[in-house]
């Protein structure tokens, strides 16, 4: 069922004509627990977290959990302090990947103008789509019937006239609800807002702010941009000096280029030898390699995170000496870097490998900057593609990772 607005400036515009209000932004609610719930519908309305049994972090929860305060990329351990009543169930990548494309050929049908933001939300300008499916607020009510209907999960829309206010309407209408912000409407519903609303208020801003008596959008509106700028710079002031007056004149883009490829493990039990480390470090080249060449895309750099058992987290990069898909490559770099990062005594409990810096291979040479021995390297490398492409993921690995290190929770992700 639809929800009405939130605030009273969207209320006395709800029902009203919408069409000056092209920009839908979908998220799905809760998405992973959502997909778990789909075979498991005896725990709906119980409370369920999405990660690892043990260790690791929460990657999503109903809001049955949320309500006792657990949260994503909260650790395990805190979350079942919080919420000991709840059911923890393993995470299903592929199972997610599956919905998420489900979900996206549904939006996909709507418009070809959709700039997909992450595995479970995305864009949409509908300008083009209203003569042939009727208003905006129309065409989110279908979608969030068709996406209930065929893939038996739940999506927030917020609708509105610029991408920033979009995705404001779909976080005040969740969980599993529509909220049409009219153009006309745009502005009294930011100023009923508080500060950290807008992008780019964290605590630290909103901290500044708080020092010049700035607590909500309306009082930022009215601030004057040149203290803004003084008290938190000059980029920074100006853009939220622009979203608070509803300018955003960003466009929904339809291509996305990924910025980073990368993969991250938890481990079961915290890793204290450098060879174990290695190995994980070895899996994921591989990982990540697999996804560039699927993608047709080459690396410039590669990083590495760390984080340890105290929650410590740092990262290390460098970039490649060309770019490349291979590996070995990979590897070689991310290795370098993990022998300048210190292993305390109580271990390591996360490692993760990334590769950013990414062109297109097909505009790139490749071969050219590649010496015999590479050469040869990506060759059995696309033909270990073609292997796992037919027979599946786990069917071919690396010999030396025969006896690799196990990990509990897992991770991999484009952004």
């Amino acid at each position: 069922m639809s929800r009405g607005p939130r605030s009273a400036a969207a209320r006395r515009d709800w029902g009203g004509d919408d069409s000056q209000t092209p920009i839908l932004h979908v998220d799905m609610d809760a998405f992973f627990a959502s997909v778990e719930l789909i075979d498991r519908p005896e725990l709906r309305g119980k409370p369920v977290i999405v990660g690892g049994q043990h260790r690791g972090v929460v990657l999503a929860a109903t809001y049955e959990a949320r309500a006792s305060g657990v949260h994503s990329a909260m650790p395990m351990t805190r979350a079942r302090v919080l919420c000991p009543q709840a059911v923890v169930i393993s995470p299903d990548h592929h199972r997610y990947r599956e919905i998420s494309r489900g979900v996206m050929a549904i939006l996909a049908e709507v418009t070809p103008v959709m700039e997909p933001l992450s595995i479970d939300e995305a864009f949409l300008d509908v300008s083009g789509a209203r003569r042939r499916l009727g208003a905006p607020a129309a065409i989110a009510r279908r979608l969030r019937e068709r996406i209930a209907a065929e893939l038996r999960v739940p999506a927030s829309v917020g609708v509105a006239a610029t991408k920033f206010v979009a995705k404001l309407a779909s976080s005040h209408a969740k969980p599993d609800g529509l909220l049409v912000i009219p153009k006309e409407a745009t502005v009294p519903f930011l100023h009923s807002l508080p500060v950290g609303a807008l992008w780019g208020v964290g605590e630290r801003t909103a901290e500044r702010l708080s020092r010049l008596a700035i607590h909500t959008v309306a009082d930022l509106a009215h601030t004057p941009p040149a203290t803004l700028q003084q008290a938190i710079g000059r980029s920074g002031g100006q853009r939220l000096f622009d979203l608070a007056w509803g300018r955003d004149p960003r466009p929904v883009e339809p291509v996305h280029r990924e910025k980073s490829i990368g993969h991250e493990q938890t481990f079961g039990t915290n890793l204290l030898h450098r060879a174990d480390l290695a190995a994980v470090l070895l899996d994921q080249a591989h990982r990540c390699a697999a996804r560039l060449r699927g993608g047709a895309l080459l690396a410039g750099g590669v990083s590495i995170k760390v984080r340890y058992a105290d929650f410590t987290t740092l990262t290390r990069s460098r970039s490649l000496e060309a770019p490349s898909d291979v590996a070995h490559q990979l590897y070689l770099v991310a290795r370098e870097l993990l022998a300048g990062v210190r292993i305390p005594p109580d271990g390591i409990r996360l490692l993760g490998l990334r590769c950013d810096a990414l062109s297109d291979s097909a505009t790139t040479a490749v071969q050219g900057r590649l010496d015999e021995d590479d050469t040869g390297r990506r060759l059995a490398e696309q033909a270990m593609d073609d292997v796992r492409q037919r027979y599946g993921v786990g069917s071919l690995t690396v010999g030396s990772l025969v006896r690799g290190t196990t990990t509990e929770n897992g991770s991999g992700d484009i952004s």
